[in-house]
């Protein structure tokens, strides 16, 4: 046998007895560091720096053209890392080994905004908060909320019904959003306190939020000043017995009777901290969702037209809006759906390992730093054809996605609660609205990301509204 035939083949066996060990024996691989994954993989050979910044979507873009979908890089202080933007590798890595990883770098400034809640905790404090957490996000639970969610719309149209009717004709549909998403989720966490504590002077405390988009130091020390606001409403709800009416369902009212296994409650800081994420994850991913799709619809009447015949033809004039007819909507739920696609709310999160493990043929060290971009992946060529064409078509019934394809929500045990609450949201925002407005673009310049925690406009998106005939 010739020397590069034996060669090769030595290589072959090799690489086969280690997928025989991964599969078989199923060991944590324990490395050292000349062993290292990114010793073996394809990647620049500089260090590189990511972070929440347009220059690390320009980097990651370059580094998959230039490198594949599998890339490895190491930080400027040196700490090993890898890009993956294959489906079927982020897939496993969210659901089957969700518990080898850690919230990965950059999480930090989450954590100073929202303390140590369900979105930024780990380990043993995440399983006890999504266990306990988890049962106020159940269907039935949230069905319970639909007729306030349809109250805040119909409040929304009213306005828009005195912008339509005004001067210039234009709605700040970023502001808006912004502002009914704030509303409807203090709403759905404070119920009755909303209007009885909340709002009680007429002036909204957190209405900031909404407001200023930035996520800086300075927002940080205003979030935490909410906190003595939020505490007393909660020692106003433990002296008196919770209200059992379905009517006066609120998360608030959820969360404060819920017990761990050891039959221990949420002490007020970790209620804190949930109440916090809850609040400003809640009204973030709603509004900016819907912020993107007015604009989408905006842009695109043929999908616009193709809206309302479904509201026509599925809502009757006068009919509740409950959850059975929101689920009727299926052209709705694929221009949502497409507008994630364009748009995730979370552009960039990262990982990193606790433990050595196999990752289908990788072998990931402890420690390595995992960067996964729903943005760069839901953008792919390779997976979506004209990807960053506009085209809900792609979502429709008879449409198959591979596993891990789409990520607006994440995957696996850490796939985000809310998002049921926020599709329900999304659907009644535009089955009352769309049908009562026709909104258009006025210009042809398309809005700019900002590339921060969350994916937003860089500016606020005004379209020109006019009364639709009734």
């Amino acid at each position: 046998m010739p020397r590069s035939s034996r060669l090769h083949y030595r290589s072959r066996l090799r690489h086969c007895k280690l997928r025989h060990a991964y599969s078989c024996a199923n060991l944590w691989l324990v490395m050292s560091p000349s062993d290292s994954v990114t010793s073996s993989l394809p990647g620049p050979a500089e260090p590189v720096a990511l972070g929440v910044d347009p220059q690390s979507l320009i980097k990651l873009r370059e580094l998959q053209s230039e490198y594949g979908d599998v890339v490895a890089v190491k930080s400027p202080k040196g700490r090993q890392g890898l890009f993956i933007n294959r489906p079927d590798l982020i897939h496993r890595l969210l659901v089957k080994h969700h518990d080898k990883f850690n919230k990965g770098p950059g999480f930090e400034r989450v954590k100073m905004l929202l303390g140590n809640g369900l979105i930024v905790s780990d380990g043993t404090t995440w399983r006890r908060s999504r266990r306990m957490i988890q049962p106020a996000f159940s269907r039935k639970q949230l069905h319970k909320l639909i007729d306030m969610m349809h109250k805040c719309c119909l409040n929304r149209a009213e306005r828009w019904e005195r912008l339509a009717q005004s001067q210039d004709q234009t709605v700040d549909v970023t502001r808006e959003m912004n502002d009914a998403g704030l509303e409807l989720i203090l709403r759905a966490i404070f119920g009755s306190d909303y209007d009885n504590s909340i709002v009680a002077d007429g002036k909204n405390p957190f209405g900031f939020l909404s407001k200023d988009t930035t996520r800086d130091l300075r927002v940080v020390l205003q979030v935490r000043e909410l906190r003595s606001l939020i505490l007393k409403v909660i020692e106003q709800r433990r002296k008196q017995p919770s209200a059992s009416d379905a009517s006066d369902y609120d998360f608030l009212t959820m969360l404060m009777g819920q017990t761990d296994k050891e039959g221990v409650g949420f002490s007020d800081k970790e209620l804190l901290d949930e109440i916090i994420t809850l609040t400003v994850a809640g009204y973030e991913t709603s509004a900016g969702t819907l912020n993107w799709a007015w604009h989408l619809i905006a842009s695109h009447p043929e999908v616009e037209s193709r809206l309302l015949r479904e509201f026509e033809t599925k809502i009757e004039p006068g009919a509740e809006l409950d959850s059975n007819l929101l689920a009727t909507l299926s052209y709705t739920q694929q221009v949502l759906d497409e507008t994630l696609r364009l748009y995730p709310p979370v552009w960039l999160f990262t990982r990193r390992a606790v433990t050595a493990f196999a990752l289908g043929d990788l072998a990931i060290e402890e420690g390595t730093d995992i960067y996964i971009s729903p943005l760069v992946l839901h953008t792919t060529e390779a997976h979506w054809p004209n990807a960053n064409r506009f085209d809900p078509e792609r979502y429709a019934p008879d449409k198959t996605h591979e596993d891990g394809l789409s990520l607006a929500f994440s995957l696996g045990p850490r796939r985000c609660l809310g998002e049921y609450f926020s599709f329900l949201e999304m659907k009644l925002m535009l089955a009352t609205l769309l049908p009562r407005f026709q909104l258009r673009p006025q210009c042809d310049v398309q809005p700019e990301c900002e590339l921060g925690i969350n994916l937003r406009s860089s500016n606020a998106i005004h379209l020109n509204i006019t009364p639709r005939a009734t």
